[in-house]
């Protein structure tokens, strides 16, 4: 199965080459994609196809799934549970699973599984754009949770992609992992809703991803509602993407379901397969692939403790991006409460945030020493994703992009305000009303993958008046749209919330005008 794009990147990459950008073009070139191959499903034998049920409406009546702001269907869009029963097969290698990626990887044992999906789309097939972006749940807090929704659902629902998310590990199912969010593990948050979910444990979660990614192909009369997908785009953030990190290098070459990868702050390392096999530090994606990486970095991924991933950092291929994005950290206040009510109108809030942080998260559940990061992260990331759709669906990668500073392998090089140099910039950093970083936050549970907010004097950040920064403000804006680091639509919306923003306890400026 690893040549079933091939007949597709053949035709592309006669596309690209007479391009005057080739593979560096930027993403919205797009004026021969009408010629390009059609991406083409993948055999229906290439993984099994598991049997799927719902939606479920039993228990407690609705999904358990982080938190959530507001309703669906008052952007268009409707939630449904299925559970996704099957039998999963675990993996092994003869051979170290090596650093550079390309690994041998052959089934061991099988065992029978339920979990659950949550699946998000618009009601309105015409509305549907073809691509299904499949996240892979995290769950580091001892609780399922999607933050790639969280951080690109604005775009997601404005574009109409579709959402799918997979409960694939034992932790988000029956708990055990971290006791802050142990309440929500679906078995003790809905024992009714979840009696009949049974997970054979974390060595099996690689094919049940698999099977999920075949069941969208496959049964997307009953997991989409009869929407037909056209791209189906493997997601995951932090834990979940050391995990397809792995699933990238051992297990894609073997079942080729998925048409690109985002792999969301990652580390240094790929996750286990099983006891005893772990891959080597550092991991690279391995360099034969068929299909499009993209690797999202913020800050705190590069040198922060126990992520590191600067030791496994590579050069851009025709199939490999590395994006790092300055003044960002691992988790910010975005995906830590803002982004749960953002229907479309959150900017103000963020905005706002820049300039009254707090070191709280949802209410005082975690409370770090200093007030946590406000950066751009939820602009790039929707803007990767819009990049990576493109690259799949046209053949024409994105353009490479700088990559931020490293002094040490615990620290950045950093300007003389405090700002990292280097990366993907925005506003945000280069006309800052704080110094946002991914570093040097301590405190408690997790506080140290949520950066920094310092604020900055109205007089500093402003010496010149409201006129002379908005304008300042604008214009990088307008070099971050160009540059494809923030979305055209995002942009609109930060044009507002800049000029109506209040600055100062007044509410005005305190610098001359």
């Amino acid at each position: 199965m690893k040549n079933r794009h091939v007949r597709r990147w053949s035709a592309i990459a006669l596309v690209v080459l007479a391009s005057a950008g080739s593979l560096t073009a930027c993403s919205s070139d797009s004026s021969s994609k009408s010629k390009l191959t059609p991406i083409t499903p993948p055999r229906e034998d290439a993984v099994s196809k598991p049997v799927i049920t719902g939606p479920v409406t039993g228990g407690n009546g609705k999904p358990v799934l982080g938190p959530g702001g507001f309703d669906l269907a008052s952007v268009g869009y409707t939630e449904e549970e299925f559970f996704q029963s099957g039998t999963a097969n675990s993996y092994t290698s003869a051979a170290p699973l090596g650093s550079d990626g390309v690994w041998d990887m052959t089934t061991a044992a099988t065992a029978p599984y339920t979990t659950r999906i949550v699946v998000r789309r618009p009601i309105d097939a015409s509305k549907f754009n073809g691509t299904v972006l499949v996240e892979w749940l995290n769950v580091s807090g001892g609780l399922d949770a999607g933050p790639d929704w969280t951080y690109t659902h604005v775009e997601l629902i404005r574009s109409g992609y579709a959402w799918v998310g997979v409960s694939a590990q034992s932790v988000g199912i029956v708990g055990g992992g971290n006791a802050l969010g142990a309440a929500l593990a679906l078995k003790n948050a809905d024992a009714v809703r979840y009696a009949s979910l049974a997970h054979p444990g974390d060595d099996f979660s690689y094919d049940m991803y698999s099977q999920t990614g075949a069941a969208v192909w496959f049964q997307n009369d009953a997991v989409l509602g009869g929407l037909k997908p056209e791209r189906v785009v493997a997601v995951g953030e932090s834990q979940s993407a050391f995990r397809l990190t792995s699933y990238v290098n051992g297990i894609a070459p073997l079942v080729d379901v998925y048409d690109g990868y985002l792999l969301h702050s990652r580390g240094a390392v790929g996750a286990r397969f099983r006891e005893g096999l772990v891959p080597a530090d550092p991991t690279f994606i391995r360099n034969d692939l068929n299909v499009p990486v993209l690797n999202f970095s913020t800050e705190t991924d590069l040198v922060g403790r126990g992520l590191g991933y600067e030791r496994a950092r590579q050069d851009d291929t025709d199939l490999f991006r590395g994006w790092e994005v300055a003044g960002t950290a691992h988790a910010d206040a975005y995906n830590l409460g803002i982004g749960d009510a953002d229907n479309g109108d959150g900017d103000a809030a963020l905005f706002q945030a820049m300039l009254t942080p707090s070191a709280a998260v949802y209410g005082g559940i975690i409370s770090c020493s200093s007030p946590i990061n406000t950066g751009p992260h939820t602009y790039v990331l929707r803007s990767a994703v819009v990049a990576l759709n493109d690259w799949i669906r046209t053949g024409v990668a994105p353009s490479t992009r700088p990559r931020i500073e490293v002094a040490s392998p615990t620290s950045l090089a950093l300007a003389s305000n405090g700002q990292v140099l280097g990366g993907i910039r925005t506003p945000q950093v280069d006309v800052p009303v704080a110094v946002l970083s991914g570093l040097g936050q301590t405190g408690n549970s997790f506080c140290g993958l949520f950066g920094t907010t310092a604020p900055m004097t109205v007089e500093k950040y402003m010496p010149q008046g409201k006129t002379a920064f908005t304008d300042a403000w604008l214009s990088s804006l307008d070099e971050a749209v160009t540059f494809g680091a923030i979305l055209p639509a995002d942009a609109e919306q930060l044009r507002l919330t800049v000029q109506n923003a209040k600055y100062g306890a007044s509410g005005e400026p305190k610098a001359p005008m």
